[in-house]
């Protein structure tokens, strides 16, 4: 198990929609291990594939001491909602307020190609919305109303993080975010 570096907003991996899992083989379990240890250390709520830099439909999740893995999710969603602060690994140091499902249903497999289904609400909810969207190529903050995307996107750009003082951030590859409770 290694701890990889997590890929920031800019990276190109991050808005490219992963493959699905075909080979249920030594390879994935590594990389969930790596994506395990490297979500714990960061540390963090959630940690999708291409995060760290890998194209795969793969990611874990560690909720209320649970820790858990699904591959190629599909995802049932509650028509309620809930609203209320997220944050992402590959954006550092921000959250904003994001709606989602209040819950949800996620169906794929474990690391052996075991079929696994979880039931999750409130923060799990959340997370596995959010860490699939990062399967799909989709950032939480695509998902804002458009104020807040407006404020983030200028929080992007004066992050430290984020750039040297350009104009457009520059892709930067982090050995591990700093924002405590990020997904």
């Amino acid at each position: 198990m290694t701890v990889q570096p997590i890929r920031l907003f800019g990276d190109p991996v991050l808005t490219t929609p992963a493959a699905p899992v075909a080979d249920f083989d030594k390879e994935l379990r590594t990389l969930v291990k790596d994506l395990s240890e490297t979500m714990l250390d960061a540390p963090g709520t959630g940690l999708a594939a291409p995060q760290i830099g890998v194209g795969l439909r793969v990611f874990t999740w560690h909720v209320d001491e649970q820790l858990g893995h699904l591959v190629n999710p599909s995802l049932d969603l509650s028509d309620e909602e809930q609203e209320g602060d997220e944050g992402c690994l590959s954006i550092p140091d921000l959250a904003f307020p994001c709606k989602r499902a209040l819950r949800v249903v996620a169906k794929g497999w474990n690391m052996h190609g075991e079929p696994v289904e979880i039931e999750g609400s409130e923060l799990l909810a959340r997370c596995i919305q959010h860490e699939t969207d990062h399967l799909d190529g989709v950032l939480f903050i695509d998902r804002l109303d458009r104020e807040w995307r407006k404020k983030a996107m200028r929080a992007i750009r004066l992050a430290d993080w984020a750039n040297e003082g350009g104009p457009e951030p520059v892709v930067k590859v982090s050995p591990h975010a700093t924002f405590g409770r990020a997904i």
